[in-house]
């Protein structure tokens, strides 16, 4: 247009041809994928039992056909996508009738929209869930009569397990650590034959749906795609970007092709910002803007306006079933046009209830402090889970509605009446005084039907008296109040359809004060628990707890967290001193304590936090495998499993059935025999081993084989395994081989082979090694003349041994009979069946070698013995022509020596040694004498090199001599070089003043 607009135009007004929208693309060969069965049936038809399917590893080429390949291209299939447990109607015992009540998951028919961001959301299966990125997502999947540990999950039609992304838990839910876009998809919950769904979309920038990435379709989308036509791939786009588009039969009738994206379109324009109510706009404008500029100082107008707006939205699936089949009932001009009229009302039915439901509360900005923590899965912060329609509020006329208690949170001074009254509303500290002589507690209540009113001190009951009244209007007045009156009064408004309850803390002269519980909370399902300071918590790994430290004072007491008396970092902590710890694990357990402290003094309580684990089998078994080879090293053992082992024994044997257990606390381990305790059970000798891990069973026979079970069980849970011991005696089969040994002649027989069978299935042999072994004999077989064929003799000795000669062997033509005689016959009858073989062949084509020598060189090499050395001569491989060859090609021949000994004048030698010298000293430890040694010729007696002697020992040249003690009686010298010592001036050391001590002790 003039303007620099675009004017949309009917396709006819361009004379143009039109450009193509598609394009082929990724014209390649797929990688190698498993295409999986369906189910089996379950291998039961009443209690545990398993499921099977069937994989084939196949590869779509590039020409659109799927092939069939080896199943080693495919990446490797976890075992658990091929078997899983399933879970029918628990089996009827012996003379009690079977029920018929089959596993049923309580899912929940809602549609979720965020609209905030939130930390962690939780959600029960059976909605649909429109969600923010990098929200954390617990979804639950709460059964009747089915065990949640046999829970399974699947997305897309895909088997999930546990990764560091998404974790599978043991108690029937699924947790999403971080939201992405690859998380889009629809979850199945399976228990048994029952199966929920629950679908996840994601909502992107500027409140638009994230599309889901194309590599996560599932395959059958991506066949679809590939099969229709480029003009129906085009009607199906536009279907998809809209809901007032001509549809199919199925979708005119409200229900879209594909049930997970049913309500995509109206929360596309429940997102846009024309279908919410107008005063509430800038709200959503603000949270867009506070989340892009995230600086450490916040603004309160922009948070006053995010509490209009809710952080998840909530409504019943069933009331946009009713807007899509309003719609398609509509014509097609006035359908879009009327669209937008029902998402507007939905929108304004939507914030109609979110302010009805603020209305039940105190405005945010007449609040202090938040009086109530909710739990994180109720919170769905003013959106009911069932919206009234328009029609709906219009039929109620004039008549007051049903509602829950709610308790007026007036935050304001205690009032002072006199010196010695006190009036005060919930949500004050009163500090008691000297002079203190009445205290009135005030609490008011709205709701419908009227609530009624009761009061608690501390958790118990007040018990009133003539000093402790409950005046008419239900507030509570304390008379001359004393020192065991002080702590926190709590006001409870109850009626039909709930409660709701607020505390009021009366101090002594201003000193600190705890609100304690002195209770005891076991969590074992739920994902999140809240208690009171000075309770103990055992809660599951995983769980999110809340420890609560409300404390009063004046001055306000200032609360200080401790971990095993060691203080815990402000990070830990949330409003009102409250503690929080998420995603409990066994490193989070000890003594947590609150210590509230202020001008007055200081208080601490204690809170103990156990973390428990359920039984579960160990995943490394070795500890009681030795444990069953330490009980009976020669017995047979078998481990039980939740789906149940065996175990074949003979009768009167004995046997180990083993439990792995681990969990905390330890798990009492209760063994059964066919359903009923052990310990009950007649005709069944056991023995109890290793605190209940271990079950010896002697003495099998008939009546003690069946089914044998362990049941593990703590605060946390319970676990069972089973194992099954089966009495079968071995025998020998005989069975006649399917082939003969010979086509023909007279040596055909079929041997007939013994095998050990168990059950009718073979086994080793030696377990019917007691039994008595049937005789067996060869039968004739095949009996009958052969055709005519090649026979030859052995191959005669070779013409030479080396270098090439000739072997001959004789070839005919004969035929053996069925009698055993072979005959000669003609040649040419051979020749028709057979090339003749050849009667003439080379051998020994290597070379003719042989080892040459040098003559021996002198007799000049080392001495070895009187007048014997060794000489040396040279010895190498050649041919017969005197070519050298390397040594290897003589190894097969012995090779000659290359050294021997001879005769030498010049190893005439031998040691001569002188006589030995004086001793240094006439007694002691100290005296030694020494003597020449020399090698000398043996015909000139001349010195000769001491190496010539080696050949022997070499005689000593110093020992020691006079080693015998000295007397004390007088002090003499021991070694004549005293004089020595002492004109060195050594006498001073004791070494040598005890030797010289003659010579020393002289002046």
């Amino acid at each position: 247009m003039a303007d620099g607009s675009f004017l949309e135009l009917p396709e006819t007004f361009c004379s143009a041809s039109k450009p193509t929208s598609q394009q082929a693309c990724k014209k390649e060969d797929c990688p190698s994928e498993w295409l999986l069965s369906d189910w089996t049936e379950c291998s039961t038809s009443c209690g545990e039992g398993t499921q099977t399917r069937s994989a084939i590893c196949r590869k779509v080429l590039k020409t659109g056909v799927s092939t069939v390949v080896n199943s080693t291209l495919c990446p490797p299939l976890p075992f658990s996508s091929s078997i899983r447990p399933c879970m029918l109607a628990t089996c009827a015992r012996p003379g009690r009738p079977s029920t018929k009540h089959s596993p049923h998951i309580a899912a929940a028919r809602n549609v979720y929209i965020q609209t905030r961001r939130q930390r962690k959301l939780h959600f029960i299966v059976g909605g649909f869930a429109y969600l923010l990125p990098k929200t954390a997502v617990v979804l639950r999947c709460p059964t009747r009569r089915f065990r949640k540990p046999l829970i399974t999950w699947e997305k897309d039609g895909q088997h999930l397990i546990s990764s560091a992304h998404i974790t599978v838990a043991p108690f029937g839910y699924l947790k999403i650590h971080r939201l992405r876009p690859s998380d889009a998809g629809i979850y199945t919950c399976s228990a048994g034959p029952a199966r929920e769904q629950f679908v996840i979309k994601l909502i992107g920038g500027n409140h638009k749906l994230v599309a889901r990435p194309l590599s996560l379709r599932s395959e059958e989308e991506a066949l679809a795609v590939r099969k229709v036509s480029p003009k129906e791939a085009l009607q199906t786009h536009k279907h998809q970007n809209g809901i007032f588009a001509n549809g199919s039969k199925a979708e005119k009738r409200g229900l879209p092709a594909d049930p997970g994206s049913r309500y995509d379109d109206i929360v596309s324009r429940l997102l846009e910002q024309g279908g919410w109510p107008g005063e509430l706009l800038t709200s959503w404008e603000v949270q867009d803007s506070m989340e892009r500029n995230t600086s450490s100082e916040e603004d309160p107008n922009a948070e006053q306006a995010l509490l209009h707006l809710p952080f998840t939205m909530v409504t019943e699936q069933k009331r946009l079933d009713d807007i899509l089949r309003n719609l398609s009932q509509q014509p097609e001009e006035l359908r879009d046009l009327y669209g937008k009229h029902l998402v507007a009302q939905l929108a304004q039915d939507i914030f109609r209830s979110h302010l009805e439901h603020q209305g039940m509360l105190l405005k945010p900005s007449e609040q202090r402090f938040p009086p109530v923590a909710i739990p994180p899965h109720k919170h769905v912060s003013g959106f009911s889970s069932s919206l009234r329609t328009s029609s709906g509020e219009a039929g109620g006329g004039s008549r007051r509605p049903h509602r829950k208690p709610t308790i007026l949170r007036k935050i304001s001074a205690a009032q002072q009446l006199s010196a010695s009254e006190v009036v005060t509303h919930l949500g004050q500290t009163v500090a008691l005084a000297s002079g203190t002589l009445s205290v009135l507690l005030h609490c008011e209540a709205i709701g419908n039907p009227r609530p009624t009113i009761s009061w608690a001190r501390n958790g118990e009951e007040v018990q009133f008296s003539d000093r402790i009244l409950l005046q008419p209007d239900d507030s509570l007045q304390i008379l001359a109040p004393v020192e065991a009156d002080v702590g926190f009064y709590t006001c409870n408004a109850t009626n039909a359809l709930g409660y709701d309850s607020v505390s009021i803390a009366v101090t002594l002269a201003g000193k600190p004060l705890v609100k304690t519980s002195r209770m005891t909370v076991v969590n074992t399902e739920k994902p999140a628990v809240t208690v009171d300071v000075g309770s103990t918590i055992k809660t599951v790994q995983g769980a999110n707890v809340t420890i609560n430290c409300q404390v009063a004072g004046v001055p306000e007491a200032e609360v200080t967290w401790f971990r095993n008396k060691s203080k815990l970092g402000s990070s830990h902590h949330l409003h009102e001193g409250s503690l929080l710890l998420t995603n409990v694990s066994s490193l989070d357990q000890g003594l947590y304590s609150c210590r509230a402290a202020n001008v007055h003094g200081e208080l601490t309580e204690n809170t103990q936090l156990l973390i428990l684990d359920p039984p579960h089998v160990p995943t490394q078994l070795e500890d009681i495998k030795a444990l069953l080879s330490a009980t009976g090293p020669n017995l047979p053992s078998v481990l039980t499993s939740p789906l149940g082992t065996q175990l074949v024994l003979d009768p009167g044997n004995s046997a180990l059935l083993g439990c792995p257990i681990k969990g905390y606390p330890t798990p009492n381990i209760t063994w059964f025999h066919g359903g009923q305790p052990i310990a009950t059970t007649t005709g069944v000798t056991h023995h109890i081993l290793a605190s209940g891990q271990i079950l010896q069973v002697a003495n099998l026979s008939g009546g003690s084989q069946g089914e044998f079970s362990c049941l593990a069980q703590n605060e946390a849970g319970m676990l069972v395994q089973k194992a099954s011991l089966v009495i079968q005696d071995y025998w020998w089969s005989v069975d006649r081989l399917v082939t003969c040994s010979a086509s023909c002649g007279n040596r055909g027989v079929q041997q007939p082979r013994l095998r050990c069978l168990l059950n009718n299935t073979e086994v080793d042999p030696a377990h019917c090694a007691g039994k008595a072994r049937p005789a067996v004999q060869p039968i004739a077989c095949n009996r009958r003349d052969c055709p005519s064929r090649w026979m030859v003799t052995s191959w005669s000795a070779c013409t030479r041994s080396c270098g090439g000669g000739i072997q001959t062997r004789r070839v005919t033509c004969q035929k053996l009979k069925a009698s055993g005689i072979s005959t000669p016959v003609s040649n040419d009858m051979c020749t028709q069946l057979a090339k003749r073989p050849v009667d003439t062949q080379a051998c020994n084509q290597q070379l003719c070698v042989e080892w040459a020598f040098s003559n021996w060189g002198q007799c000049n090499g080392p001495c070895i013995g009187p007048r014997l050395a060794v000489q040396h001569r040279q010895v190498f491989c050649q041919t017969r022509d005197g070519i050298t060859l390397p040594s290897e090609q003589c190894s097969a021949l012995p090779r000659p020596v290359s050294t021997q000994n001879c005769w030498s004048d010049a190893c005439s030698v031998h040691w001569r040694v002188s006589l030995w010298t004086l001793c240094t000293a006439t007694c002691g430890n100290y005296g030694f004498q020494s003597r020449r040694v020399e090698c000398v010729h043996a015909r000139t007696n001349k010195a000769v090199p001491e190496h010539l002697c080696s050949w022997g020992p070499r005689p000593a040249n110093w020992q020691r001599c006079n080693i015998t003690p000295c007397e004390n009686m007088e002090c003499r010298d021991t070694t004549r070089y005293c004089e020595k010592v002492k004109q060195l001036k050594l006498c001073q050391l004791s070494q040598f003043k005890s030797r010289c001590c003659g010579t020393c002790g002289k002046a």
